[in-house]
C-alpha cells in the first residue's frame, strides 16, 4: 500500500509510546455534580498527554470519536509543540507558530496529527468509529495517514457537509460551500452503524391495515435474474394456494419457472402478511412491508445544511448561549454531531472529542440523551486556556439552562418570483403591504427579502427567552505532573493509589482498569483477561519502607483462597516479598516488584 511520507515522520512514528503518563486531577469547583473519573469529563491540557492519561481507564472502550482539528489553512497560527527529542523538531519549534508562509506547515500538521491518531486508535473500541472534519488543505493527507493507522479496508466514507447556506461574494475563484468528514471504523466487520430513521413514512407506504398501520406491497415472486430461476433456487419453487383454490407456482416474465422470495417455512410463518391480487387474469401473491418495521434508510454521503445546520446556524446558536459575545468564528452545528451519533452510537455509548473547541460534541451528546432517553457519556479535551471559561462554560449553561436576548422571527409571506410576477410586480408589492399593515403591531420591524427566486416577508422583534437545561453533569480535570520514576524512588512525588494502580494495571495487562472495581482495603485492583491484579501500596514513604508493604505468606494465602477470584492467576505488585517463588507459584501467585523494591524494607 502506498505510504505518506512527510518530514519528521521517523521521529513521531512511535512518539506516542514515549509520552509520559500524567494523571487526571479533578477540580470540584469547576465541575457539575460529584467529581468522578468514570463519568462525563472535560480535560484542560495538551491533547497528546490527555489521550495518554486516558489509556489506563479507557483503552478500547471509546465507541465514537468526533474530532475537528486545525484545518491548517495558514491562518490559524497554531503551534506544533510536542517535545520530540530531535534536532529537526527543535528547529521547527523555534519557527512557530505555523502560518501560510511556513513551507513546512503540511509536514508539521502531519507530525502533529500522527501520534494523536495512533492514541485515538488505541482508545477506540473494536466496534467504534472515528469521524474527522477537514477541508481541502489536509483532507488527502489525513486520508493517507488514516489508511496507514486504521487500515485501508476500514475506511467507511468521505462525507460532504454543506457548511455554507449562501455564496461567499468575496471568493477569488470558487465559493467553497462544503467541508469533508472522513469516517473510519476500528474494524469494519464489527462497527456499530445505524440506518437513519424516517420521521414520516415514505410516500410509497400508501396502504393501511385494519389497525391503521401503513404498509406497501411487494411481489412475493423473485423478479428475475439468473439467480432467481427454479434451477438456481429449487427449494424456493413450490405451489401456493390462491383464494380460488388453485395452485400457483412462481413464473418469470418469459414464462419459465421462477422462484419465490420466501421459503415454504417463512410463507407459513408470515402468512398474515401475504395478500393476493388479480393480475392479468390470474392471482399473484404479494407481501406487506410495514412502515414501522422498516430498517430506515442508509445515510448518504452528503449532509445538507437544511438537515444538520450550517456554519451560520452554529454561530447563531453560540450567540444565544453566550449573549455577551460569540467567542468562536467557525463552530460546528450541534445537529451535525447529532447526525454522527445517530449513525455511530448506541444509547450507552462513550464519545470522545480531543479537539473540543466550543464544546459542540458535549452539547450534542446531552441533546441526544434527552431525545431518546440514552445514557451516552462524553470526554472532551481542550488544550487552550479557554477550556474552562468557554468550552466547559457552554456545557454548564446547556446543562442548567440559560437566558438569551435575541431576535424572534416569523415568516409572514413567501411567494415564488416568476416571469409573470415580474410582468406585474405591483400585485406582489400590494400583497406585501397588506400583510405589513395587518401584522405591523406585532413586530418591531418587517423585513423584505428576495432569496433563491422567492420573495420572503419576515416579522422580527427583540425578545428575552429562557432555554431549559438539558440536565447532566461532568467533571473538570487538568493534567497532573508526569509520573517520574526518579521522584517516586526518592519519595518526593508519590501518586495516589488509583493513579499508580491504573498505570501499573494498563502496563501489565494492556487493558483499561475499571476503577469502580478497586478494593483498596484488600489491595485488589481488578481483573484482566489473564490475571487478578493486586497492589500493596500507600503514598507514604514510611509505609513503603515497612514490612507492611511486603507480600507475605499470609497475604499470598489469603489472595489464593479468595473465593471471588478463582480461575485465574494472581499478579501482585508490592515493594518486597517475604516468601520464595517456589511457594508462590503452586498457589498461582506471581510477584511483580514495584520500583520501591529499591528501598530497604525493614523487617519488624
Amino acid at each position: 500500500m502506498p505510504e505518506l511520507q512527510f518530514k519528521g515522520k521517523e521521529f513521531v512514528y512511535n512518539h506516542h509510546l514515549t509520552v509520559p503518563f500524567r494523571p487526571l486531577e479533578m477540580d470540584a469547583k469547576k465541575s457539575i455534580g460529584k467529581p468522578n473519573l468514570n463519568g462525563n469529563l472535560i480535560i484542560n491540557g495538551d491533547n497528546l498527554h490527555a489521550l495518554k492519561a486516558l489509556l489506563p481507564m479507557y483503552a478500547g472502550k471509546v465507541d465514537c470519536i468526533f474530532i475537528d482539528p486545525p484545518y491548517n489553512t495558514g491562518n490559524e497560527g497554531w503551534c506544533y509543540n510536542d517535545n520530540v527529542n530531535s534536532p529537526m523538531i527543535k528547529e521547527w519549534l523555534s519557527s512557530n507558530p505555523v502560518n501560510s508562509e511556513d513551507m513546512l506547515r503540511h509536514d508539521k500538521w502531519c507530525a502533529m496529527m500522527y501520534p494523536r491518531l495512533k492514541l485515538l486508535h488505541e482508545l477506540l473500541a473494536s466496534t467504534g468509529s472515528l469521524w474527522m472534519t477537514l477541508d481541502d488543505n489536509e483532507n488527502h493527507r489525513a486520508h493517507a495517514i488514516l489508511d496507514e493507522i486504521f487500515a485501508e479496508q476500514n475506511f467507511l466514507a468521505t462525507v460532504i457537509w454543506e457548511k455554507g447556506d449562501s455564496p461567499r461574494m468575496d471568493a477569488d475563484y470558487f465559493s467553497t460551500r462544503h467541508d469533508y468528514m472522513l469516517a473510519y471504523a476500528k474494524d469494519k466487520k464489527q462497527v456499530i452503524f445505524h440506518r437513519l430513521e424516517e420521521e414520516e413514512p415514505a410516500p410509497h407506504y400508501k396502504e393501511e391495515d385494519e389497525t391503521g398501520r401503513k404498509y406497501y406491497l411487494k411481489p412475493l415472486r423473485a423478479m428475475g435474474g439468473q439467480g432467481e430461476t427454479r434451477e438456481a433456487r429449487p427449494n424456493l419453487y413450490f405451489p401456493l394456494i390462491a383464494p380460488d383454490g388453485k395452485k400457483i407456482f412462481p413464473k418469470l416474465q418469459n414464462g419459465k419457472d421462477g422462484a419465490w422470495r420466501w421459503s415454504a417455512k417463512k410463507v407459513a410463518k408470515e402468512s398474515e402478511r401475504i395478500e393476493w391480487k388479480k393480475r392479468d387474469g390470474g392471482w399473484s401473491p404479494y407481501f406487506r412491508i410495514y412502515a414501522d418495521t422498516a430498517r430506515g434508510t442508509p445515510p448518504e454521503t452528503i449532509f445538507y445544511n437544511s438537515e444538520v445546520g450550517s456554519s451560520r446556524s452554529a454561530k447563531a446558536q453560540l450567540k444565544q448561549i453566550f449573549s455577551e459575545g460569540c467567542p468562536f468564528d467557525n463552530p460546528k452545528p450541534t445537529a451535525l454531531v447529532e447526525r454522527v451519533l445517530e449513525i455511530a452510537t448506541d444509547p450507552d455509548a462513550l464519545v470522545l472529542d480531543s479537539f473540543a473547541g466550543s464544546g459542540t460534541t458535549a452539547h450534542a451528546v446531552l441533546t441526544a440523551n434527552l431525545e431518546d432517553g440514552g445514557s451516552r457519556q462524553f470526554i472532551l479535551v481542550e488544550g487552550e486556556e479557554y477550556a474552562d471559561r468557554l468550552t466547559a462554560e457552554r456545557v454548564r449553561r446547556v446543562i442548567k439552562g440559560y437566558k438569551f436576548d435575541g431576535t424572534q422571527r416569523e415568516e409572514l409571506l413567501r411567494e415564488g418570483v416568476t416571469l409573470n410576477t415580474l410582468k406585474d410586480p405591483d400585485k406582489l408589492l400590494k400583497q406585501a403591504e397588506a400583510v405589513e399593515n395587518l401584522e405591523s403591531h406585532r413586530f418591531a420591524r418587517i423585513k423584505r427579502e428576495l432569496k433563491d427566486g422567492e420573495f420572503i416577508l419576515t416579522g422580527e422583534k427583540s425578545a428575552t427567552d429562557k432555554v431549559e437545561g438539558l440536565g447532566g453533569k461532568f467533571t473538570f480535570c487538568t493534567l497532573g505532573p508526569a509520573l517520574d520514576l526518579d521522584k517516586i524512588l526518592t519519595g518526593k512525588s508519590l501518586p495516589d493509589y488509583e493513579t499508580i494502580g491504573a498505570w501499573l494495571f494498563h502496563t501489565a495487562a494492556s487493558e483499561p482498569l475499571d476503577t469502580n472495581k478497586i478494593r483498596k482495603k484488600d489491595w485488589y485492583l481488578g481483573e484482566s483477561s489473564a490475571y487478578h491484579v493486586w497492589l500493596v501500596y500507600e503514598p507514604d514513604l514510611d509505609f513503603l519502607k515497612s514490612s507492611k508493604a511486603a507480600l507475605t505468606l499470609d497475604l499470598a494465602e489469603k489472595i489464593a483462597k479468595n473465593a471471588d477470584h478463582k480461575g485465574k492467576r494472581h499478579l501482585v505488585f508490592a515493594p518486597a516479598k517475604y516468601v520464595p517463588n517456589k511457594t508462590l507459584l503452586p498457589m498461582r501467585v506471581e510477584y511483580a516488584p514495584l520500583p520501591f523494591a529499591l528501598y530497604r524494607v525493614e523487617k519488624d
